[in-house]
C-alpha cells in the first residue's frame, strides 16, 4: 500500500514514459510502473498531462532586500512554479552568509519560513580569512561565491584576486565549487562614466556599459585562478558563446570549470524587448543583443551546465529611477523558469521534456551534490515531484505567489502550466493556492556527488 500513486505521463531518466504511475511511501519514490497502478490512500490522475522531477533552482536570491524571512515568499513562488528546492545565494541583508553562526541563523530561518527545500550557498568577505570556509562546508554549503564587481561594500563586495587564490587553495582538495559574479570593476565603472558623460540613460546604454569585455577579462582571470589552485571554478552567468569556450578551453585542459546560464538571456533581447521592458530587464551581466540562437547552441552543445533563473526578491519600485544606471538590476523568475524554458525549447522544436528535465533537474542536482535523492525520478529519490500540463497561459504577475507581483515575462504566452507541485510525497500547491505550510521545506546539505565524478 502506497501514501500516494500519481498517474500520466512520467518523464523519466531514459525520456518519457506514457500511462506510467509513480508510487510513494514516506516521502520516497518507492516503485515505478505502467498500466494499472496499485493501490494507495491517495492516486492522483493526471491523465496527459507531464510528471517531471521537482527542479531544482541553482541560483536564487531569497534574502537580498527582505532578509531571512524573504525565504518565505521566494519559496511560495518557488513550489507555484514547480521547483522543490532552490539554491539560494548568499548576499542576505544586511550581511552575507560567510560564518557558521550566519548559517545558523538562516538554517533557522529556513526551518521557520520555507514553502520549498533550501540549499545554501556561504562567501567570504574581503580580508577575511579562509578559517571559516570549513566550518560552513561541515555545516553543509553546496558552493561558495565571491564577486569580482563591488555592488554593496558590505553585503556585496569585490574581492580582490590574491583572497581568490587563498580560497581556491582553501577549495582545491574539496568537491566544493567556487562561483563567481564575473565583471571586471574598472572596465565597468569606465564605460558606465562614458555614457553618464554622454547623456545615455536608457536600457540600449546598459549592455554598453558593461561590455562582453568586462565580462569575459574577469572570467578568463577566475578560470586561471582556479586552475592554478586546482580548484572548480564555476562562473555563475555567461551571456555569450565566447564564455563558455573559454569554459570548455579550460576543461579540455583538465581543469575543473563549468559555468551557468540563466533563462532570462534565453528569451529576452534589448533591441527587441528594450523598449517596452526599459529596466524590467536588467540584469548584471546584461542581457546581450543578438545571442539568443548562439546561446542555445551552448546549451545543446552540453557547454552549458545548467539553467537557472537568478532570481531576485527586489520590489519593482526598485526600477523606477530616472537613468538605468540607477535601477536595480536583478528580476524576478521562480514561477516562470519552468515554462519558460520548457517553453523556449518547444518553440524550437526540441524534445522539450527532456531538455528541461536535464537542464533544470538533472544537472543542477549533480552540480551542487544533491543526487540522487533530488533531479530525477527513481527508485529512491525524494518524491518531489511537478505536474506538467500542455495547457497555454499568458503570465500575469499579478497572480503570482510572490509579494513581488511584477515581471519581464508579462503577457508572454507559455505553452505549459505548473498543475501541481508536490514536496517529500505531499500535495503543495494544486495549481490555485499553496497548500503546504511555511516551514514544510527543510535545509538540504550537500551531498556526495559531485560534477566531476
Amino acid at each position: 500500500m502506497f501514501d500516494l500513486v500519481v498517474r500520466g505521463t512520467a518523464v523519466l531518466p531514459d525520456g518519457p514514459v506514457e500511462n506510467s504511475w509513480i508510487g510513494v511511501r514516506d516521502g520516497k519514490i518507492a516503485a515505478i510502473g505502467t498500466g494499472d497502478a496499485p493501490a494507495a490512500t491517495e492516486t492522483f490522475e493526471a491523465g496527459d498531462d507531464l510528471i517531471i522531477p521537482g527542479v531544482v533552482d541553482g541560483q536564487t536570491h531569497a534574502c537580498s532586500y527582505g532578509g531571512l524571512p524573504g525565504i518565505r515568499s521566494t519559496t511560495r513562488s518557488a513550489i507555484a512554479g514547480g521547483v522543490t528546492t532552490i539554491v539560494d545565494m548568499p548576499y542576505d541583508n544586511p550581511a552575507p552568509l560567510n560564518s557558521l553562526e550566519r548559517l545558523n541563523d538562516k538554517i533557522a530561518a529556513i526551518e521557520e519560513h520555507a514553502h520549498a527545500n533550501v540549499a545554501l550557498y556561504g562567501t567570504v568577505l574581503p580580508g577575511q580569512t579562509t578559517e571559516d570556509i570549513q566550518p560552513l562546508i561541515e555545516g553543509g554549503v553546496v558552493a561558495f561565491k565571491i564577486s569580482t564587481f563591488e555592488s554593496s561594500p558590505t553585503r556585496f563586495p569585490r574581492i580582490a584576486s590574491d583572497q581568490i587564490l587563498a580560497v581556491f587553495n582553501a577549495l582545491s582538495d574539496t568537491v566544493i565549487p567556487l562561483g563567481v559574479h564575473n565583471e571586471d570593476q574598472e572596465i565597468v565603472r569606465a564605460y558606465i562614466a562614458a555614457a553618464k558623460a554622454a547623456n545615455r540613460d536608457g536600457i540600449e546604454a546598459h549592455s554598453e556599459s558593461r561590455p562582453p569585455a568586462a565580462e569575459l577579462a574577469a572570467t578568463a582571470q577566475f578560470l586561471e585562478l582556479g586552475a592554478a589552485a586546482g580548484a572548480h571554478a564555476h562562473i555563475v552567468h555567461l551571456t555569450t558563446p565566447r564564455g563558455f569556450h573559454l569554459v570548455d578551453n579550460y576543461l579540455a585542459d583538465g581543469f575543473r570549470a563549468t559555468g551557468e546560464l540563466c533563462v532570462h538571456y534565453l528569451w529576452f533581447d534589448p533591441e527587441r524587448d528594450g523598449a517596452a521592458l526599459g529596466a524590467r530587464m536588467k540584469v548584471n551581466p546584461p542581457i546581450r543583443p543578438g545571442q539568443i540562437d548562439a546561446l542555445w547552441d551552448e546549451v545543446l552543445s552540453g557547454r552549458v551546465a545548467f539553467v537557472s533563473s537568478d532570481h531576485s526578491s527586489w520590489p519593482v519600485d526598485n526600477k523606477f529611477t530616472p537613468s538605468i544606471f540607477d535601477a536595480g538590476a536583478g528580476v524576478p523568475g521562480l514561477e516562470t523558469l519552468l515554462p519558460a524554458f520548457y517553453t523556449a525549447a518547444d518553440n524550437r522544436g526540441l524534445d522539450a521534456a527532456a531538455v528541461t528535465v536535464e537542464q533544470l533537474c538533472e544537472r543542477p542536482a549533480k552540480f551542487f551534490g544533491l543526487w540522487p535523492e533530488k533531479g530525477a525520478i527513481r527508485l529512491g529519490a525524494d518524491a518531489d515531484l511537478a505536474i506538467l500540463s500542455r495547457k497555454a497561459q499568458v503570465w500575469d504577475s499579478s497572480r503570482a505567489n510572490d509579494e513581488l507581483h511584477w515581471s519581464p515575462f508579462d503577457g508572454r504566452a507559455f505553452s505549459v502550466t505548473v498543475t501541481r507541485t508536490y514536496l517529500g510525497g505531499s500535495l503543495a500547491w494544486d495549481g490555485l493556492s499553496i497548500i503546504n505550510q511555511p516551514g514544510s521545506g527543510r535545509y538540504v546539505r550537500r551531498g556526495n556527488s559531485h560534477w566531476f565524478e
